[in-house]
């Protein structure tokens, strides 16, 4: 028997996985993202979220990667990646050093009786509705992953006929470069 589980229901990770945060900066060059996402398979890692975006400079793109497994063999992959053509650097960022930010887009079924009420639940968390029709609404929330997670739990009252989530942002704190 399997078990399916959908985006919309969080799941806790395993007690031996543990979640990291890597920025990976890059040659903007074809099949770099593909080199990179093999050294986290075969290290047993998977890969919960993933961006991509080219640099300031057009030569060079920046991927952060939120990642789960065994934290014993991180070092062991940051060393692999950095060895990687095309790898300028890349480095683990906690909360300490960075700041780290998602977005999500939540589309609900809302009836206008409804609809106060979802709408004091998007300002209560910071966010706007960016689409509204007299059956639904589209909310937009940005924050960190627990922000985003719980916001998502108090929508559940609604129908939520779906959810888009971006990936982790990160940017190194104070002048470092990230």
């Amino acid at each position: 028997m399997s078990t399916i589980v959908t985006t919309d229901t969080p799941v806790a990770p395993n007690s031996d996985t543990a979640t990291h945060t890597l920025s990976v900066f890059v040659n903007n060059k074809a099949g770099v993202l593909m080199r990179i996402c093999q050294v986290f398979a075969r290290r047993g890692f998977n890969i919960d979220s993933l961006v991509v975006s080219r640099g300031r400079d057009i030569r060079y793109s920046r991927m952060t990667i939120g990642i789960s497994g065994d934290p014993d063999g991180l070092d062991q992959i940051i060393k692999q990646v950095s060895k990687l053509i095309d790898v300028i650097h890349c480095f683990e960022h906690t909360s300490d050093d960075s700041v780290t930010k998602e977005l999500v887009l939540i589309k609900l079924k809302c009836s206008p009786d409804d609809r106060s009420q979802a709408l004091q639940i998007c300002e209560h968390f910071g966010g706007k509705t960016v689409d509204l029709t007299p059956t639904s609404m589209i909310v937009m929330i940005n924050g960190d992953s627990l922000k985003i997670d719980a916001a998502v739990a108090m929508f559940s009252q609604f129908e939520i006929i779906e959810t888009v989530r971006t990936g982790k942002v990160v940017m190194a704190r104070g002048e470092v470069v990230t």
